[in-house]
């Protein structure tokens, strides 16, 4: 008879009478019982009071009863700790059980009961059990370790159970290796700073071994744990991969998935040239093909990492394009991922073959693929250049069908097609303007929109079509009415005179009458350039446009060797980090990919200095987002200037009306109305105007041209960091004003717009005394450079170290912070020559303690190179005088704040033995001196 039995009744006044049936003395019925008591445990009904007696019952030699009085002990541990102590000493007696079984199912039980009255009783037995003679024991005590840690890690630490963990990484039993290194992992990922895993060649070699012959869950661990050491060269990663490669021929997904990102992830430090490279590529592909064989869950899991894996290193899986098309009874998930690769895939070779199969798609039922499939052979004309004009012939097939979704699926991807071959289709056009009137989805109205705008000389009647949108403007998405903006002011730039009224109509539509910002804005910036100056208008909005790049939709160089090392885990299925869907830090370590390495290097290991980072460089003075910049709302960010300066006559900026009449020379003086300035926004006119006074007023500088020396740019925020932003900079300061002088490069895939920065408080008050201008969007692997003016009337607050900078950079995609040390020479002013008789007078007045001695070596210049080299950073010689065969310099500087720091410099004079210099110096504010030496010892090194 079965156990349902238990589950089945329900009689009053149950509890009395199973307790009179625990107390029995026959075995047998107490056995009942307590599957009785089990089975209301399982069902919800509260059977705590039975605690005492079914304690009473793990006293007995029979294995089913005492696992059943352990599972009942789990249970109801935590609500009765005081009752749980009770079954301590039992547990004790059990761990020394003849019996394994009884051994383990004890160190198992004690590990899930999360008492902290009953943990520290449970160290000695879990003490033996990890020293036990039986690997079963053994593996199961490693495990509890684990869970040990989870209820209290410093028991754990102080008891030493963690040496003990890492000792049995080289035990002689694999599943006790296995369970070692899972339970070693799982407490690393809770303290990723302790470096618990110290994998060495040894431990390495001891694990692989261990490899071939622990269960599939085991292997797992291992390889997991394998994948994250970096091998000291070549050959020692090969020597690994080649151990590992058996591991694809496995049945298990995970177990493959698994070697695959060990191969994966070694692979980025061997050389191409090596015969072993291609032949792990060629070994590579089967197990991936096989993957896709098993139902569908499964087969999307590998289809997802397969994407990253595409990504990485297309010549993995070039050949087996087959694998990847669509069957009819695939689920749609499935399809949807197959089409990915199979584009990703496209290559000349295999174009034709993949061209028929996408049309073949563009003709089934599912609405959704479809889409996906005309895309796809827009995807496929931008990669394969070769194949363009078959894929914009295949693709105006399908605009014939007439297919409401088809038809404007095939203009959105022909939008891009034009982008990137320009002047080479465009006698399509006619075709799609005979669709105009079925369009309904925003993507497809806003993308025949734009080849209106964009080819309006080559159509007759661009106006008709433009206005036709233009009546439901107010229903429209904010998507086409940008693009319809836009649009018609760039064909009212081709023909400015027989579309004026159309251009005033939109642009008091979005100025006047819209309540989105963004589309207030763009009329606004547009009607400010057609008023002021048209011919910066036709350069600004009919600018040449870059090339679309082939893959759009490509992972973040970055992110995809992140991603790398999570391949076979949930993060490789969302195609995103971790720490993006893991709640709190737990368990989130920044992976990325081994460097490549030729034999005869050796890696320098992770801790010595960062990627990107030269040694010695600025702080790692992230501040935290909340405390740093105070509300990066308010970021001041101005508007955007577009196109070249505003030319010289127009600056008078009193005589112009900012939207006013400006367009008499375009369109041949026809007035062109203003719009009420009631509605421009009281800030709008207010950075243009007061920039201009700066930017013109050019004899304000103090001085001439100064020499100060100027440090070579440093990477300040590496692109890893910043999402694809790398920003390198150096400080200057010339004529009076000081500079940061930046490097943009967009590492990215994606454009970056709508820069701004801010710093906050820092010790001198250094802030920007103007708006970060990149005046185009930054393309992919673009770079740009920019002087970025600053001031140093800000809010001072002492920073560690003194000239400590922490910066927030703002764009399209996120905010990012990095810190930076500038050089206190940019802060010499220029009026810092004191006169004898004052220097004299403040060197008296300074207390000596405030006297700051330091050593200039290896700086073999006599007295007249140094006192002219430290003048061009405004550090002035007030006089000089020989004193027993030595030169004595005496030098005042001045900083921005207005502290003095007087200096006497000895210099040894025609003896190339003794090169060093001697700097005394004295300042009301001490702290300052030792940044002032170092301000010294860069200009004269220099």
């Amino acid at each position: 008879m079965t156990d349902s039995k238990y589950f089945t009744t329900t009689k009053k006044g149950e509890i009395f009478e199973l307790k009179a049936e625990l107390n029995s003395d026959k075995k047998e019925k107490k056995k009942e019982a307590v599957k009785k008591v089990i089975a209301s445990m399982t069902v919800g009904k509260d059977v705590s009071a039975l605690f005492p007696d079914v304690v009473n019952c793990m006293q007995t030699d029979n294995l089913e009863l005492k696992k059943l009085v352990y599972l009942y002990l789990m249970n109801y541990a935590k609500s009765q700790p005081d009752m749980a102590i009770m079954a301590v000493n039992t547990f004790v007696k059990d761990c020394e059980d003849p019996n394994p079984l009884i051994r383990a199912l004890a160190v198992r039980t004690m590990g899930c009961i999360r008492v902290d009255k009953i943990t520290e009783y449970l160290c000695e037995p879990l003490r033996k059990c990890l020293k036990d003679e039986d690997p079963y024991v053994r593996k199961t005590a490693a495990v509890c370790v684990a869970k040990l840690h989870d209820i209290n890690a410093q028991l754990v630490e102080d008891q030493g159970f963690l040496d003990t963990l890492k000792d049995l990484i080289s035990d002689s039993n694999p599943m006790v290796v296995a369970n070692a290194v899972a339970a070693l992992s799982e407490i690393a990922e809770s303290h990723p700073s302790s470096n618990l895993l110290d994998l060495n060649p040894q431990s390495i070699n001891k694990l692989l071994t261990a490899l071939n012959e622990c269960t599939e869950w085991g292997q797992i661990f291992i390889l997991d744990c394998l994948a994250n050491y970096t091998p000291k060269d070549d050959r020692e990663a090969q020597s690994i991969c080649e151990r590992v490669t058996p591991r694809l021929s496995h049945a298990n997904s995970a177990v493959v998935l698994s070697a695959v990102k060990v191969l994966m992830k070694f692979m980025e430090m061997l050389s191409k040239d090596l015969d072993y490279y291609g032949t792990l590529l060629k070994k590579l592909a089967p197990p991936l093909v096989t993957l896709l064989s098993a139902e569908p869950e499964l087969q999307y899991v590998a289809l997802r990492n397969i994407n990253l894996i595409v990504q990485k290193r297309p010549e993995i899986l070039k050949h087996e394009m087959k694998v990847f098309f669509v069957k009819y009874n695939d689920p749609i998930y499935v399809k949807l991922e197959k089409l990915d690769i199979m584009i990703r895939l496209a290559s000349q070779a295999n174009i034709a073959q993949v061209l028929a199969e996408l049309k073949e798609y563009a003709t089934e039922v599912d609405v959704d693929f479809v889409r996906k499939a005309v895309r796809a052979i827009g995807r496929c004309a931008i990669k394969v250049e070769q194949s363009a004009e078959r894929c914009v012939s295949t693709l105006l097939d399908l605009i014939q069908t007439k297919v409401n979704y088809v038809v404007q699926e095939a203009i959105v991807v022909i939008k891009d097609i034009f982008r990137k071959y320009p002047n080479k289709y465009e006698s399509v056009i006619a075709t799609l303007c005979e669709n105009l009137d079925s369009l309904d989805e925003p993507e497809a109205r806003a993308a025949m929109i734009w080849i209106v705008g964009e080819y309006a000389e080559r159509i007759d009647n661009a106006d008709e079509l433009l206005e036709s949108f233009l009546e439901g403007f107010h229903d429209e998405s904010t998507q086409v009415q940008l693009q319809l903006l836009t649009a018609i002011v760039k064909l009212f730039l081709k023909k400015p005179t027989e579309t004026q009224e159309l251009v005033q109509q939109v642009l008091s539509l979005a100025t006047q009458d819209s309540d989105n910002p963004d589309l207030r804005d763009r009329g606004y910036i547009y009607w400010r350039l057609l008023s002021t100056d048209p011919v910066a208008a036709k350069e600004v909005v009919l600018a040449e446009k870059p090339l679309i790049s082939e893959e759009t939709d490509l992972i973040e160089p970055t992110l995809l060797d992140e991603l790398i090392c999570y391949i076979g885990t949930l993060a490789s299925v969302y195609h995103k980090p971790p720490s993006a869907f893991v709640e709190g830090g737990r368990g989130v370590v920044h992976k990325t990919l081994p460097p490549r390495t030729a034999s005869n290097e050796s890696t320098e290991s992770p801790e010595t200095a960062p990627a990107g980072a030269p040694p010695g460089e600025q702080p790692d003075v992230i501040p935290a987002q909340g405390d740093l910049l105070g509300d990066l709302l308010n970021l001041d960010l101005g508007p955007p200037v577009s196109g070249p300066p505003l030319a010289t006559s127009s600056v008078q900026m009193g005589a112009v009306d900012l939207l006013g009449g400006g367009l008499d020379s375009l369109i041949g003086g026809t007035n062109f109305v203003a719009p009420p300035t009631a509605a421009v926004p009281a800030n709008l006119g207010a950075p243009i105007g007061s920039g201009l006074s700066d930017l013109f007023d050019l004899t304000s500088g103090v001085g001439t041209l100064s020499g100060s020396y100027v440090a070579p740019k440093a990477v300040w925020l590496p692109a890893m960091k910043a999402k694809g932003l790398e920003i390198s900079g150096t400080f200057t300061r010339q004529v009076g004003s000081i500079s940061m002088d930046l490097q943009l490069t967009n590492k990215a895939l994606q454009v970056m717009t709508d820069f701004a920065i801010q710093f906050n408080r820092n010790s001198f008050g250094l802030a920007p005394a103007a708006p970060l201008q990149v005046h185009a969007p930054l393309s992919p692997n673009q770079t740009v450079e920019i002087s970025l003016p600053l001031s140093t009337v800000g809010s001072v607050m002492k920073m560690e170290p003194l000239n400590n900078l922490q910066v927030a950079v703002k764009n399209n995609i996120d905010v990012f912070y990095f810190s930076t040390l500038y050089p206190l020479h940019i802060l010499f002013v220029e009026d810092g020559k004191m006169d004898r008789q004052m220097f004299l007078a403040t060197w008296k007045d300074i207390p000596n303690e405030n006297e700051a001695q330091f050593q200039i070596r290896d700086c073999p210049l006599n007295a007249e190179a140094v006192s002219s080299k430290l003048q061009s950073s405004n550090i002035f010689t007030v006089a000089r005088r020989n004193v027993e065969g030595q030169d004595m310099l005496y030098q005042s500087l001045k900083l921005t704040n207005g502290i003095w720091v007087l200096a006497e410099l000895r210099i040894q004079p025609g003896n190339p033995s003794c090169t060093d210099l001697e700097l005394s110096l004295k300042c009301r504010a001490p702290e300052v001196s030792q940044h002032v030496y170092q301000a010294y010892e860069t200009i004269l090194k220099n």
